[in-house]
């Protein structure tokens, strides 16, 4: 879910700023997925459509105000696949892009746990949930790809409207893919510590790894040639 969402400023923001900003975004980004889906699994009387509409509003209302809030601090990344991407770019050096994955993961499990915690449930938990199959990979693939691309976009032509752009994206792409778009490596390992509706299971996870740098990359290779300025002649 969201990266490169605003360039980063660091004037004024220090490096330990700048990586609590990254690392408790991460960390309500998974309270809202994995919080979102307990409450939606437990009101929907069994529909599992309603459940997915409730984790699905949520995320996506959550992304456009986490990135809204930090963006101007970290970037919002929230997301390796989205820093591999700032990094390629040369946006971001690859010592920050390791402290950013560092403390994106170690939000991640903590915003599991806060969920958890919110609703009264075991705080360690293992997903009992297989999202397998070429079908689920292709999916991630695409989620991933359509978030990089979309964030390139907004950031080249609309960088204003890039946390609407991004929440929107993702309530799309979690009805358009059969994973429900992940899209999102460490969001993706979060949620194999999760038995819960939007959990995954851990013999899951390292495909839908796969696909999402695959996806993030190919988004890279093409966006980058797209939209970049031709020469004035």
């Amino acid at each position: 879910m969201s990266a490169l969402a605003i360039p980063v400023r660091t004037g004024g923001f220090s490096l330990g700023r700048r990586l609590l900003a990254e690392g408790l975004g991460t960390l309500l980004l998974l309270a809202i997925v994995i919080g979102s889906g307990i409450m939606g699994e437990r009101l929907s009387g069994g529909t599992v459509a309603l459940a997915l509409l409730g984790n699905t509003l949520a995320t996506g209302a959550g992304l456009v105000v986490l990135v809204t809030i930090f963006g101007p601090l970290s970037g919002a990344h929230f997301n390796p696949a989205v820093t591999l991407v700032a990094a390629l770019r040369r946006e971001i050096a690859p010592r920050l892009a390791l402290a950013y994955l560092a403390v994106q993961m170690l939000g991640a499990v903590l915003g599991v746990w806060l969920a958890h915690a919110m609703f009264g449930e075991p705080l360690l938990q293992i997903s009992g949930k297989l999202r397998d199959g070429p079908a689920q990979m292709l999916s991630e693939g695409v989620a991933t790809f359509g978030l990089v691309g979309a964030i390139a976009g907004a950031t080249r032509f609309r960088p204003d409207a890039t946390p609407w752009i991004v929440g929107l994206y993702i309530t799309a792409a979690y009805w358009f893919t059969a994973s429900t778009s992940f899209a999102n490596p460490v969001v993706t390992l979060a949620r194999s510590l999760s038995d819960s509706f939007a959990g995954i299971a851990p013999a899951s996870v390292p495909g839908f790894v796969v696909a999402q740098v695959i996806g993030a990359v190919a988004a890279f290779l093409l966006f980058d040639w797209l939209l970049k300025e031709a020469p004035a002649s």
